[in-house]
């Protein structure tokens, strides 16, 4: 089974986001997750952006990387949108990554390096109607064509954060898919 290192989205450790790890625990997998947002959740994207802009990105961002400082090596990383921005610099620059999983948005490659490490499977999920994630979708596309092991998933439909089921944006049908065939990348890292 694989240990995942799952980072939140900017609305915060969720009753979804919670919802969503222990889904992947039930399948046999251990899952992490911590809360850069320290015990702090928001009712809407802008308010999350707010907050996430008053700590700082930067700061976040530190506060994940030192999360995984804290684990083995051997993770699979994955983020769900905000989330994204932590686990795909792991999974491209820390040794060891088993692999990632790519929700809701997907940074250019070059961000983090020349090109997608080889040994790193990856998984990249989002919907084609997502504003924020059609900015993202171009870089998906690129990842997805360049890296050796890699699937993009684009699900019909307009919710940014359709994964999770605490808010007015969750998709029970596209969400149960995505969960499907992260189960199955999972199974096979």
């Amino acid at each position: 089974m694989a240990e995942v290192l799952l980072y939140h989205h900017v609305q915060g450790l969720t009753d979804g986001v919670r919802a969503f790890a222990d889904d992947l625990r039930q399948a046999g997998h251990t899952v992490h997750t911590p809360d850069l947002f320290e015990g702090r959740t928001f009712g809407s994207l802008e308010e999350g952006m707010g907050f996430a802009r008053e700590i700082g990105f930067d700061t976040l961002r530190e506060r994940g990387a030192a999360a995984a400082e804290d684990l083995g090596r051997e993770l699979v990383y994955a983020g769900l949108s905000f989330g994204v921005t932590i686990a795909q610099k792991l999974a491209q620059t820390r040794p060891g990554a088993r692999g990632a999983l790519l929700m809701h948005s997907c940074i250019p490659v070059t961000e983090y390096g020349e090109s997608w490490p080889d040994s790193v499977p990856v998984q990249i999920h989002g919907k084609e109607g997502d504003e924020f994630f059609d900015e993202d979708l171009p870089a998906a596309r690129e990842l997805a064509k360049s890296a050796s092991a890699a699937e993009l998933f684009v699900y019909p439909g307009e919710q940014h954060l359709f994964t999770d089921a605490s808010l007015e944006s969750f998709d029970a049908e596209a969400s149960k898919l995505l969960l499907e065939r992260v189960r199955t990348f999972l199974a096979s890292v």
